[in-house]
This record gives C-alpha cells, structure tokens and sequence, in this order.
C-alpha cells in the first residue's frame, strides 16, 4: 500500500513537469499524428486491404505503435533523474523503494492516455471509425494502455541500465523500431516473405493489433488477417504477452533500480 500512496506522490511530480513543459506532450504527439496522415494520404492508396478500409485497418496499428514507442519516456525520464541526482534525494525519505517505478510508469500511462484521445480525434477526421459497441470499443482501449503499461516496464529496465540519457533514448528507440514495423500494424502480413510472416504473426505488437481491430470491427478478412494460433487468437496472445513482460520486467526493474541506486 505504501508503494502505492508513495508511487502516485512520485506520479505527480512527473506530470506536473508535463504541465511546466508541454513540449513534452505536443512533440510525442506529433510524430504519431504524422504518421497517420502519411499512410493514410501518402501510402493508403497503395496498400490493399480485402474486405476492409486502409484507414480503419491503419489506426490500430498507429495506436499500438504510439504507445511502444511513448514506453521510451519511461527509460529517458529515469536515466535524467539517475544522472540528476533526483534518486539520491528519493533513497533519503522514508518513501517505499518501489515508488519510483510505479510513479513513473504510472505518470508515463497517463501521457498515453492523453496522447491516444488526441490520436482518436485524428483518425476519426481522417475516417477512422468503429463499428462495435461502446464496451468492445472500451475492452479495446483497455488492452491498449495495459501494453503500453507493459511496454513502459521493459524502458524502466533499459533505462536503469545505462548511464546517461541518450544511451537511454537510443537503446530504448533501436529495438522498437523493428518490433513494430515487422507486424501487421501497416501492412497484412501476408504481404511479406514467408519466415517473415511466421515472425510478425507471432509477434506480440501483431497480436494486440490484430485484437483492436476485432474489438473496433476493423479486422480484415481471408488471409490479411494472418496465419497460427496466434492470429486466431490474437487476444489471448495477448494477454499472456502482457503477463509474461510483466512478470519478467518488473522484477528486472527493481533489481536494476537498486544496482543504480548504489553506483
């Protein structure tokens, strides 16, 4: 409980440096905005999607890879505090150990939570629509920031592992580039070479795709959908996905947390 009550003190904090700096916001706003309205008018009309609409098919990609890629503040946001001194100050209250981590992805969560309504807004005026009910559409926003969460455990280690902020922006940026582009998020796997097809569709980032655009009635039909247990379900996949980062990741991060709390 302590760890709780401590980690929202540690969560306010960061985002009242969000509200003091809303360049944070609007620059991780942007690029994800950008890519909207790239492949929506640039590539869109060049992408086949059978038994669906490009734009609708786009968006649930563009959410998932917003929030991969938002789970890097997690390990910058650490590695400036490391470097700043701000943790020493922390280790000297009577505050749970724990309370930094949990402030931080909870704080970088929220900024998700901002930056995908603002996304939604986007891709409704670009076409984007949902064809389900209001809980399908919640399940799918639910699932949505549960990866981000996720995503931001994985950045807190890498983070706390380096020891500056741009080792911490590069090493949190180079992995997710691939992760995300070598998925169903753009393209219909099918599209792609055959091993590389086994690889995307069993990649985690393809799995929650793939269960949005079931969730919003946006999933396209025949083989743009994918192949395997994996993509026949794709929710399940990604549940236990989720978990298994989880409970592989945060352990990780305390662990690592405590080694840079002693250097």
């Amino acid at each position: 409980m302590n760890a709780l009550v401590d980690g929202w003190v540690v969560c306010k904090r960061n985002l009242i440096k969000i509200k003091r700096v809303p360049d944070l916001l609007i620059f991780s706003t942007i690029q994800p905005i950008m890519f909207v309205l790239l492949f929506a008018y640039v590539f869109g009309g060049a992408i086949n999607v059978p038994g669906g609409n490009y734009r609708e098919f786009l968006m649930a990609g563009i959410f998932t890879q917003t929030v991969a890629f938002g789970s890097a503040i997690t390990g910058m946001g650490l590695a400036e505090d490391m470097t700043k001194g701000i943790i020493d100050r922390f280790r000297s209250l009577p505050m749970s150990r724990a309370a930094v981590l949990v402030g931080r992805t909870t704080s970088d969560l929220i900024n998700n939570v901002l930056v995908v309504v603002i996304m939604a807004v986007c891709g409704l005026i670009v076409g984007w629509r949902t064809h389900t009910d209001a809980l399908r559409v919640a399940a799918g926003f639910g699932l949505l920031f549960l990866f981000g969460y996720a995503m931001s455990w994985i950045s807190a280690t890498i983070g706390l592992s380096v020891r500056s902020v741009e080792v911490a922006q590069s090493a949190g940026f180079i992995w997710i580039f691939p992760l995300t582009f070598l998925s169903n998020a753009f393209v219909p796997t099918d599209t792609l070479p055959t091993f590389l097809q086994y690889v995307a569709d069993w990649n985690p980032i393809s799995a929650v795709v793939a269960s949005l655009r079931d969730l919003w009635g946006n999933a396209p039909e025949g083989a743009a959908r994918g192949s395997g247990w994996p993509m026949e379900h794709p929710g399940t996949y990604a549940l236990i996905a989720i978990g298994v980062i989880l409970v592989v990741f945060v352990p990780l991060s305390i662990r690592a947390y405590r080694r840079a709390a002693r250097r």
